[in-house]
């Protein structure tokens, strides 16, 4: 009970963190819209395996190292950048799909079950917001004195509710009367996230600039 109130500190921040639109929304939405609610998913633990990247180095005391080092910090960031921009470049090149076409997309859609999870990963993991978000939460809301297997518990914690929050959106947008919806103009629904990924990626390599 005497870290109670601190891990409810730790949770209603990240809750407030993971709920804020952002590329993993994004990537998680396009996938699920696009793909299904079982791509959508395994895009969406893909994103909450991703935590545990920023949750082991800011334990490890990397992170401080890496935030503190201009060139190593910026150099994540345009890597983070030109990795939400290659997916929007690639959502933009989506083609409007016909009756005889749809079956074929279907049977393609099964096998990259690896990619969906590869997706939700880098893009949390190469996240520079998530970075800077993990820092400050392990070193300031979270006390030096809190036991280390209790501060690994925090960190199962969230990736386990960010990979739940996305499935249940994954789920929702997946469903199939949702997917109807979007199937005479999925692909401008397609160039609409690719927007939305290449503005995210764009801003952050523009934050990163002005850092320099």
């Amino acid at each position: 009970m005497e870290y109670l109130p601190e891990f409810l500190t730790v949770a209603t921040v990240h809750l407030l963190a993971v709920a804020s639109p952002g590329p993993d929304f994004a990537v998680v939405v396009r996938e699920s819209v696009g793909h299904g609610r079982r791509l959508g998913v395994l895009t969406s633990l893909g994103v909450g395996t991703g935590i545990l990247v920023h949750v082991a180095y800011s334990l490890l005391g990397i992170g401080l190292i890496v935030s503190q080092s201009i060139l190593a910090f910026t150099l994540m960031k345009y890597l983070g950048a030109a990795y939400l921009v290659w997916l929007g470049v690639r959502a933009l090149r989506a083609r409007p799909a016909d009756a005889a076409t749809d079956s074929v997309v279907a049977r393609r859609a099964a096998p990259a079950a690896h990619r969906a999870f590869v997706t939700g990963f880098l893009t949390n993991g190469l996240n520079p917001k998530a970075t800077l978000f993990f820092l400050s939460l392990f070193s300031v809301v979270i006390s030096a004195d809190t036991p280390l297997a209790l501060q690994v518990a925090y960190g199962g914690y969230m990736a386990v509710a960010t990979a739940a929050w996305f499935s249940l959106l994954a789920v929702a947008f997946g469903h199939a009367r949702v997917r109807a919806g979007f199937a005479r103009l999925g692909h401008w629904f397609e160039r609409i996230m690719g927007g939305v990924l290449i503005a995210l990626g764009v801003s952050i390599a523009a934050a990163g600039a002005r850092r320099v």
